[in-house]
């Protein structure tokens, strides 16, 4: 099983690359605890340095109260005039992990509930098979082993909308239903189907309208222009969607220069082209303010029309919502093994070590290769999104106000973070969910389609940036 290899070594790579760092680094007599029992942000290593070995510009920015990255260490003044260089625990340690798996799962049932709950409702009015027979003639393209009028073809629906529109607590019960849906078609339970995986694999390369968090992050950093990078982002991640399905449709014999498809892929071209000659009319208050109310609109707007269908069906509104939330907390439990799993393991690559190894070993071999050092510098973001959003998050915002909020570098870290999605927490959520364990080519997909939505988020960023 590919996930349970990747596992495997994840887990084996970070026990030998801290073993190695107690055994040879004097400094990291503690990286065994820092791994079982630390939390994010404890300092892990701090020494005195001698001021005359930093270049002038580092001095610049610590006069200017700045913590600042040198050799691969945060360099700080202190108040006796001193510098030191120190550093912080990633993420936390295992046992600290375990329970924010366990909590995040808790803070899902509630939004679990909410939606599945209108989703039944949706389903017992009809509205779910109005939607599989619009979608059907393109669905049934790229998903033929599945019914035109199954409800699987509406799940999917919702979950794709709500991922074009940036609304994750939407769009993970919205995909999590529709793995159900569609592992009702499953004659063998512990196996992705085809349909599962092109499902997956075109949920997680990211397809959205507008990067509203990562707006949002750069405003909050003071960067003049903030929403230059929402076209290069919405590029990036529509090259990553035809890139998976592509790979997926290749690899289950399905055709993608039929009629339908192509009127599909270019009737989301053309939205999205007309979204961007839009969009670049507004101002930063106006991109903020179309991108908050058209997201949320849309949300209000989906309960609206579910319980005015609901009434016109005269379906039984509330208990339908009910026996939907029911599902919710049912699925949230279900999920809590596959997500400690998970996330222990990041936890050990991160705090072992082994992923700063691994990105030194790209850096180095990037460069030597005569790569753009810029580059370099914003690589640690898109390593990182796979493998962790947060993570992501706070190395995009680290490479910001290291490097500055509208400089390439920084440019192309945002660009970075929003070309790809969170592909290892995706598969351990949705296959959970369901119980499947042999996900066959699910990760390689994935994985082609995050190297697809970099590459472009690089030759988008020269194109737009340099």
């Amino acid at each position: 099983m590919v996930l349970s290899r990747i596992w495997s070594a994840f887990i084996i790579i970070a026990l030998t690359v801290a073993l190695g760092r107690y055994v040879f680094q004097p400094d990291q007599k503690q990286i065994f605890t820092h791994m079982v029992t630390g939390k994010s942000g404890d300092t892990t290593y701090v020494k005195d340095i001698d001021p005359s070995q930093l270049p002038q510009h580092i001095h610049d920015q610590i006069a200017n109260g700045q913590i600042v990255k040198w050799d691969g260490h945060n360099i700080v003044a202190t108040e006796d005039g001193r510098y030191k260089a120190f550093d912080l625990q990633a993420t936390n340690g295992v046992f600290e992990t375990t329970k924010d798996a366990v909590n995040l799962c808790i803070n899902l049932i509630g939004i679990m509930a909410l939606f599945l709950g209108f989703m039944n409702i949706a389903e017992q009015a009809g509205g779910i098979r109005f939607l599989s027979r619009i979608i059907g003639p393109f669905f049934s393209k790229i998903f033929p082993d599945v019914p035109k009028d199954h409800p699987a073809m509406g799940h999917m629906v919702m979950n794709f909308s709500a991922n074009l529109l940036g609304l994750d607590n939407a769009a993970t019960p919205f995909g999590i239903k529709s793995m159900e849906s569609l592992q009702q078609l499953n004659p063998n339970k512990d196996r992705a189907t085809n349909a599962q995986i092109m499902f997956l694999c075109l949920h997680a390369s990211g397809l959205t309208l507008i990067p509203t968090t990562i707006i949002a992050d750069r405003v909050a950093l003071k960067s003049q222009f903030p929403t230059e990078i929402f076209i290069p982002c919405m590029i990036a991640t529509f090259v990553a969607t035809i890139t998976a399905l592509t790979v997926v449709s290749f690899k289950q014999g399905i055709k993608v220069f039929q009629p339908v498809i192509i009127g599909w892929v270019m009737g989301i071209t053309a939205l999205f082209v007309g979204l961007i000659l839009y969009v670049r009319t507004l101002d930063i208050k106006g991109v903020q303010l179309f991108s908050s109310s058209l997201s949320n609109g849309l949300i209000l707007l989906i309960f609206l029309l579910i319980i005015a269908g609901a009434l016109y069906k005269k379906a039984p509104i509330f208990d339908a919502f009910v026996d939907g939330a029911k599902g919710g907390f049912e699925t949230a439990i279900k999920i809590i093994p596959y997500l400690v799993g998970l996330l222990v393991a990041i936890s050990l690559l991160r705090n072992s070590g082994a992923f700063d190894f691994i990105m030194d070993g790209i850096k180095a071999g990037f460069t030597f290769l005569g790569g753009d050092a810029r580059i370099v510098d914003a690589l640690p973001t898109a390593i990182l999104k796979p493998f962790s959003g947060s993570g992501a998050r706070a190395m995009m915002i680290d490479t910001l106000k290291t490097h500055g909020a509208d400089s390439f570098t920084g440019n192309l870290a945002s660009v970075f973070r929003g070309s790809a999605d969170t592909t290892f927490y995706i598969i351990a959520v949705y296959f959970g969910a369901v119980g499947i364990k042999n996900t066959r080519y699910t990760v390689g997909a994935m994985l082609l389609a995050d190297l697809a939505g970099v590459i472009t988020a690089i030759a988008i960023s020269y194109l737009f940036f340099a």
